[in-house]
């Protein structure tokens, strides 16, 4: 059953443009401001970025890319979390996610590295899948991690690259890592699922974003390329998945049937399916109970990996 904290929170968020006084959900469409949106973020990070206590943030350039190792007094240093924010594929950084990733840091006990990999619609696919392979490779190479020591992760956009990152990692012949977390993954590029249509009052994602958003990531590209909809990828010999998704979400079928589909390839893959749970709702812990308890248990996912 539904937590009542669950069903207010959720509903204040579904719901937020009537405190602007509208009666409509905003529809995504031609007059959209990439700008705006990502100022919008950027001033609300600033608020939860306040709030985060005994965290040590170190910056790194890779090759022109800006991460940032985030870690505590705690946390040794032969694991990582290498997490790929999500933002729609047009939005998102090391700003805006920090506070999220630091719970993960918390929480795990595991270092984590943060970085702002190249956006649509300035730069499109395959920018994104580039950067995160050269910080996998990055990891690898220059800092001297081992495979099993490395767990990546990510939610939404950043959970699709996630899938798309160990498709790339496979056709490169690089080693596997420990394992991978993709929270609200949407699979295929193209929107088609049912669950697009079915869960659109119901979800948080701004109505037709799926569409806009999207298209500005996909470009000139096939939306059927693996590497920009993994579902169509061939997924065996893939990194162990944890897949996490809410019954409210336009995303869950995209990740039933990705799960789905690992398992006729003979893959391992964790499916988590919360009733009338929202997009990327774990990343809302400890706001409600559902988002504890599927926080709690992406974290306990990522330690057994890495300590096995």
């Amino acid at each position: 059953m539904q937590s009542f904290k669950s069903k207010i929170i959720i509903g204040l968020i579904r719901n937020k443009h009537w405190l602007k006084l509208k009666p409509k959900r905003p529809v995504i469409d031609e007059t959209f401001s990439v700008e705006d949106f990502r100022a919008n973020i950027d001033r609300a990070s600033k608020l939860m970025n306040k709030k985060i206590k005994d965290i040590h943030v170190t910056e790194v350039d890779v090759d022109g890319i800006y991460g940032e190792y985030i870690s505590t007094d705690h946390t040794p240093s032969d694991n990582i979390i290498m997490y790929i924010h999500g933002g729609g594929f047009i939005s998102g950084s090391c700003h805006t996610h920090r506070a999220h990733v630091s719970k993960f840091v918390m929480h795990s006990g595991i270092k984590a590295i943060l970085f702002n990999y190249r956006l649509a619609p300035e730069h499109p696919f395959p920018a994104a899948i580039e950067d995160c392979i050269k910080m996998y490779q990055w990891l690898l190479n220059a800092q001297g991690y081992r495979p099993e020591q490395i767990v990546i992760a990510g939610e939404s956009a950043g959970a699709t690259l996630t899938l798309s990152t160990l498709l790339k990692i496979k056709c490169d012949n690089l080693p596997q890592p420990a394992g991978a977390v993709a929270i609200s993954p949407v699979t295929d590029l193209r929107c088609l699922a049912d669950s697009f249509e079915r869960n659109a009052a119901k979800d948080i994602a701004p109505y037709n974003s799926w569409h806009v958003w999207q298209s500005f990531y996909i470009g000139s590209y096939d939306p059927t390329d693996t590497l920009l909809s993994p579902q169509f990828g061939a997924l065996g010999g893939l990194a162990p998945l944890y897949l996490c998704v809410g019954t409210y979400e336009i995303h869950h079928d995209d990740t039933v049937n990705f799960h789905k589909r690992v398992k006729e390839f003979g893959g391992i893959s964790e499916l988590h399916v919360y009733d009338k749970m929202v997009h990327a709702f774990p990343i809302m812990a400890p706001m409600f109970p559902e988002a504890t308890h599927a926080f709690r248990d992406i974290c306990r996912f990522i330690k057994e990996k890495l300590e096995s």
